[in-house]
């Protein structure tokens, strides 16, 4: 059985997958229609969740799509700090009146999804906070899938190559939303244009770059770069078909910095800065997913009330670029752009 290829796309684009509510089956069919690759995030949901989202896309395209799977997180070093933090978190629970959750370390259904993506023929299946087993990523190949692990560091990617990878998603340190590295306690900090190189130099398999990518000129850049694509994902969030909050949506296309942190979930990640990060970034312990589990009731209150001073606001480095577009026509006008930059690049004196 042939499997998918990044190298098959009509346009080198695909959208990132991201958990928590942005990505949705119309957003990822969208994509898939423009002649991009479109993915479901099935992070935080039900087996049975992610299944009724993948015959949603399957109801609206038959073209390729993606599945991103979270890893099984590595057991907490200290609980004890995980405790402490939800004491210190006991203002934010009566400010938006919502209790704080039971610090709970699960795999988010880990078994289920694995067998569910390979029972129902996924295109692609790409992982985060690490690298399936060798035996893992046989099975979801010999059910037609393709395997992309998201690397941070060289290392990772060389594990990823000797586990049977098809293709290594590449992130630098741009990118919104939780870093993928396998190790918390040590997330990669690579900027995406020397990881690039460093990864190009360690293994041999295709490179799909993401972080901080949010125009056409940033996608030619990755692909003169030696990417075989360019993911995108802040730069989706303001399409229709996203189910991005407004408070949300109002944030990203404001100016403002984003800064790494572990206040939100437990995981590093990168969000818009606003007084949740400030005033709980230096107290938040590496300890995920049980900071999110105590987190996540209080944030997705001050999500519904508008405020965004008081959930995470993931987004990369570039988000004050995106534009509220339909998916399908940010796709068209990246590839157009990149094909441009790419053209105007080929005629400069080296």
């Amino acid at each position: 059985m042939s499997r998918f290829s990044v190298r098959s796309l009509e346009h080198p684009i695909v959208q990132a997958p991201m958990g928590g509510g942005p990505s949705t089956p119309a957003l990822a069919a969208a994509v898939a229609q423009a002649g991009a690759l479109g993915f479901l995030a099935a992070g935080y949901k039900t087996a049975d969740a992610v299944r009724e989202d993948i015959e949603a896309v399957r109801a609206l395209t038959r073209r390729p799509f993606g599945v991103n799977l979270f890893a099984p997180p590595r057991p907490v070093a200290d609980p004890g700090a995980v405790e402490r933090f939800a004491r210190a978190l006991a203002a934010e629970a009566d400010r938006y009146g919502a209790p704080l959750g039971e610090p709970r370390h699960d795999d988010d259904e880990w078994a289920a999804k694995l067998a569910l993506v390979a029972d129902l023929g996924v295109p692609v299946v790409s992982f985060t906070f690490g690298c399936p087993p060798r035996g893992d990523v046989r099975a979801l190949q010999h059910a037609g899938g393709a395997v992309w692990v998201t690397v941070t560091r060289p290392e990772e990617a060389v594990q990823a190559a000797e586990a049977g990878a098809d293709a290594l998603v590449v992130q630098g340190t741009e990118a919104g939303g939780h870093r993928a590295t396998f190790d918390d306690a040590a997330p990669g900090d690579i900027g995406l244009l020397a990881l690039l190189q460093l990864v190009g130099d360690a293994v041999d398999l295709p490179l799909i770059a993401t972080g901080g990518i949010a125009t056409g000129r940033g996608v030619a850049a990755v692909l003169a770069a030696g990417a075989d694509a360019a993911a995108l994902g802040t730069a989706f969030m303001l399409c229709p078909e996203a189910a991005t909050a407004p408070a949300h949506r109002a944030a990203i296309t404001a100016p403002g910095d984003t800064a790494l942190t572990r206040a939100f979930t437990g995981r590093t990640a990168r969000g818009i800065v606003n007084r949740w990060l400030r005033e709980h970034d230096g107290d938040a312990p590496s300890a995920y997913p049980d900071i999110h589990h105590v987190t996540a009731k209080v944030r997705a209150a001050a999500r519904a009330a508008g405020d965004p001073d008081g959930f995470h606001l993931w987004a990369g480095q570039a988000h004050a670029l995106a534009e509220p577009v339909p998916a399908g026509e940010l796709v068209a006008r990246l590839a157009a752009d990149a094909r441009d930059a790419l053209r105007a690049a080929a005629h400069r004196p080296a």
